[in-house]
């Protein structure tokens, strides 16, 4: 009875919006947002008042690190690694719809999965007023910003932790890839650190059965808990690949949305690193890593020791090389059109 209802609902609408008079407003509205904006620049008022000292402006401090990264890739142990250095102040993933800062929601389980870590919240304690400038939208919507776009509200959540931060504030996020732009022209002076991960070994990751999510079925029986629908629903205006009508797959979509997450990372970042680069070679990985943010090098040893490494393509066990290869190559393609690049695989050449 609901599905009828529903289906009846969406056939009247949709006949609504195609009535010629319906579509014109439609068309007017969308020229009128459509049309550019005059170039503008902010000159200061002849009326304004001159002070002496300027306050310091918290969204200009030079020593924030933002962490990017997508779920499942290892930013929780590189979150980790800065929250056990010295003078370092590591706030977990921000806008999760756990509120870390509200007791009230952030219960108190642990991923099993998140070796040696036995909270996330700590850092939050005595930070209750984050919930005044919380908003539970940003884990789902807006998830492209450019570097115009309007939100002083998330401004202001991150300024609060940075503000609150004994010592160094490091910022990790599996929500700002595609928000890069935005936290570079409001954060101008902070480092982005960017982790990547193979994505074979994360879709694996992704999956929370195997058994039913099997290679064979997935197109039918996949079950998302990391966001992949929620994101893909969001950012299909942007990019059309990730439209589920357009694409019906789940990994290509998965695959599309590593892709463009990578290329936005390493368009907007400082400096990129693997995860498995990260857990192979830990220390020289680490000692770059600080020696680029100016940081102490002298803990690099003993963080070593927090690094517990999972087994290498554990993809294989899922399914065969040319299972992966075929999704890839079509997401490939799709995306040197979509990007109007030339194909991967003549850059290969």
């Amino acid at each position: 009875m609901k599905k009828a209802l529903k289906k009846m609902m969406v056939n009247v609408t949709a006949k609504l919006l195609q009535q010629p008079s319906i579509e014109q407003q439609l068309d007017d509205n969308t020229l009128h947002c459509a049309q550019p904006l005059p170039s503008l620049h902010n000159l200061a008022s002849p009326y304004a008042l001159k002070h002496p000292e300027s306050t310091p402006v918290t969204s200009e401090r030079d020593d924030i690190v933002f962490i990017t990264s997508r779920f499942r890739s290892g930013s929780t142990l590189l979150w980790n690694l800065f929250r056990q250095t010295p003078n370092c102040s590591a706030y977990y993933e921000p806008f999760n719809e756990r509120q870390w800062f509200n007791e009230q929601t952030r219960g108190d389980n642990v991923d099993n999965t998140h070796r040696g870590v036995d909270d996330y919240w700590a850092e939050y304690n005595g930070l209750s007023q984050l919930s005044d400038t919380y908003n539970e939208d940003w884990i789902r919507k807006s998830l492209y910003m450019s570097a115009q776009s309007w939100d002083p509200q998330m401004k202001r959540f991150i300024e609060q932790m940075v503000e609150a931060a004994p010592g160094r504030p490091v910022l990790q996020f599996n929500r700002i890839d595609f928000r890069l732009p935005w936290i570079k022209q409001h954060f101008p002076n902070a480092k982005i650190l960017h982790l990547y991960r193979h994505p074979r070994d994360q879709w694996c990751s992704f999956l929370t059965d195997q058994n039913l999510m099997n290679k064979d079925d997935v197109q039918h029986t996949y079950r998302d808990a990391f966001y992949l629908d929620a994101w893909c629903r969001d950012l299909a205006k942007h990019y059309p690949v990730l439209d589920k009508r357009n694409t019906p797959h789940p990994y290509q979509r998965f695959y599309y949305l590593w892709k463009l997450s990578y290329l936005h990372g390493l368009a907007f970042s400082d400096m990129s690193l693997s995860f498995e680069n990260l857990t192979t070679a830990p220390e020289t990985v680490i000692s770059d890593m600080f020696s680029k943010l100016t940081m102490d090098t002298s803990s690099v040893e003993s963080l070593v020791s927090v690094i517990k490494a999972p087994p290498a393509e554990r993809w294989r066990n899922y399914a065969d090389e040319s299972w992966f290869a075929k999704h890839e190559h079509i997401c490939e393609q799709n995306l040197s059109v979509m990007l109007n690049e030339r194909p991967i695989a003549e850059q290969l050449r």
